[in-house]
């Protein structure tokens, strides 16, 4: 969208106040008696207090209303939205499905919260450990209604349709090819321009992280700079018919009502924040001898586990790159993992363009997703049906 401002950085200390309200942003301290203009102070926590400085995630958010104020929340019908993976028997095989179908506006009218299914997952949100792999498919904007997720950060891969998401940091267009990124307890609705798809990593109990380089050095891969997060907006809206909050809760949806808009954030500053990442912006690192590295080195975010080394779940991408390795073979090595390591694979797009002048091809883009968590099970009914039994002779 024309005239949407973001920030650059990665984790960064961020200050920032909508410009329609001049000095709305307290100087000095972070919780005066009287805030300019009036508005609450909040602090939005992603981390215990007293985490170390390196891994402190926090913001102060200024409202015209505090967001505490809204009837008791209640139970609704989650769809097909499940972290119960004990309803199927786990399958080692792989599996393949056709692409979700869009419902027509025409025939259903489908917004990005009753346009959730799940995947596939494993662990669980009360444990605070595991993941689970949404599918969205929508064709109408959220009115009135906005989201929140209490279990977990929520990685979101559009793959048809740009959406807009606002949140109460402000606002992000978010086309096919880039992914944001919306943090544990983070308000946001989304608008979208038709018939829309794409898929959500959720992490239970881990942010997302940029990997450490290495021997690589101080530049590669995703580079903390490409990274963007929304500057300061917010709407001073009263919604008589009542404004609806769903909020995600150790695997449930819940729901209550306020009369006025939650994206009423005047001014903030922290390092919790929503952002998102343009998938071209990636640099590649490949081999130029021979052999093929080991795909870690297209990680583009991880979200680490308590186990040194290894992640619960790991964003790694194929992008468009040259493979120019002698005495190797063009797709990578077979391999097996001690780790029970699985794998969700999607294709966003599929770019194959040959050079006259050159024997060489710059092929696919694949994102990829792995997990370390120790079983990987297929769920709903939208997924059996869509599902077609893949056995392979490959292993993975």
């Amino acid at each position: 969208m024309a005239g949407l401002k973001y920030m650059s950085g990665f984790g960064n200390e961020f200050a920032n106040e909508d410009p329609r309200c001049p000095g709305s942003l307290p100087e000095g301290q972070n919780n005066p008696q009287v805030c300019p203009y009036g508005l609450y102070a909040e602090q939005l926590s992603g981390s215990a207090f007293t985490c170390p400085r390196s891994t402190n995630k926090r913001s102060w958010l200024y409202r015209i209303l505090p967001s505490v104020r809204h009837k008791p929340f209640t139970p609704m019908s989650c769809g097909d939205l499940t972290e119960n993976w004990n309803e199927v028997e786990p399958d080692p095989n792989q599996l393949r499905w056709k692409p979700f179908i869009i419902p027509k506006s025409s025939e259903n009218k489908v917004d990005f919260i009753s346009g959730l299914h799940t995947v596939c997952g494993a662990g669980d949100s009360k444990s605070r450990n595991g993941i689970a792999i949404h599918m969205y498919t929508c064709n109408t904007s959220m009115t009135d209604k906005c989201f929140q997720n209490a279990d977990g950060d929520f990685l979101i891969v559009p793959q048809q349709g740009e959406i807009l998401i606002t949140t109460e940091f402000g606002k992000m267009m978010v086309e096919p090819n880039e992914i944001c990124v919306i943090q544990q307890g983070m308000r946001f609705s989304v608008d979208v321009f038709g018939e829309t798809r794409g898929y959500i990593l959720e992490v239970f109990g881990a942010h997302f992280e940029l990997p450490d380089l290495g021997p690589i050095g101080a530049n590669g891969l995703a580079n903390p700079r490409d990274f963007q997060t929304p500057v300061a907006w917010y709407e001073d809206r009263t919604v008589a018919t009542g404004y609806t909050v769903v909020n995600k809760y150790q695997g449930k949806l819940f729901s209550c009502q306020q009369d006025f808009s939650p994206f009423n954030v005047v001014a903030w500053h922290g390092n919790y924040t929503p952002y998102k990442y343009n998938l071209e912006n990636f640099m590649a690192i490949n081999c130029v001898a021979f052999d093929h590295a080991d795909p870690s080195i297209f990680t583009v975010l991880t979200a680490k586990s308590t186990r040194p080394g290894v992640a619960i779940a790991d964003f790694v991408i194929f992008p468009p790159r040259w493979g120019v390795a002698d005495h190797t073979f063009r797709p990578p090595y077979y391999h097996s993992n001690a780790l029970k390591i699985k794998r969700f694979i999607l294709i966003i797009s599929i770019i194959l363009k040959s050079n006259p002048s050159s024997d060489y091809q710059r092929v696919n883009k694949i994102v990829n997703w792995i997990f370390t968590m120790t079983s990987l099970k297929s769920h709903q009914a939208e997924v059996k049906k869509n599902v077609k039994g893949a056995k392979t002779a490959t292993k993975d």
